[in-house]
């Protein structure tokens, strides 16, 4: 199935109730739009499942896919190989994940409003989707720099900022 121009970026799936406290759908269409101009690929045409669930949930998840038997705050799965140019990278991007208590938790230990966090991590999520990678220094530098350009567009705080 092709995306149409102008159709939701997102394919939200909400698992917990508390999410739409959060605003998750803008939050996340706003927030995956804001990555993807930061990396300099189209939004148009593409499309993201998001799952909105509770750690219960994303922890099934980390265990099946990573082996860790626990919740995280975000997870996610690319479509496809990273390493690809604009033109090459598929409709469907991939899938991110999302735990609510994690996040939540983070949120208030930064003292950071909850929305604001959940938008870095998809944010973060959305990166990871166009193969973007944090293992090294170098790596996890300008992943963090795309970051910050993101959610400033959107009026977030630059979370790598004391």
């Amino acid at each position: 199935m092709v995306a149409e121009a102008g159709a939701p970026l997102v394919d939200l799936v909400c698992e917990d109730d508390r999410w739409q406290a959060v605003g998750i759908e803008a939050v996340a269409e706003r927030a995956a739009r804001a990555a993807m101009a930061a990396a300099g690929v189209p939004a148009e045409g593409r499309e993201i499942s998001l799952l909105a669930a509770d750690d219960a949930r994303v922890a099934e998840l980390n265990a099946t896919f990573r082996g860790q038997a626990k919740p995280t705050n975000v997870l996610s799965w690319p479509a496809g190989a990273s390493g690809r140019t604009e033109d090459e990278m598929p409709i469907f991007l991939g899938d991110v994940a999302l735990a609510y208590e994690t996040c939540a938790a983070e949120a208030g230990a930064a003292g950071v409003p909850l929305a604001d966090h959940v938008a870095h991590l998809i944010v973060h999520g959305v990166l990871h989707l166009l193969g973007h990678e944090h293992g090294h220094d170098a790596e996890a530098e300008a992943m963090e720099a795309l970051e910050a350009k993101a959610l400033a567009s959107i009026g977030v705080r630059n979370p790598y900022v004391p």
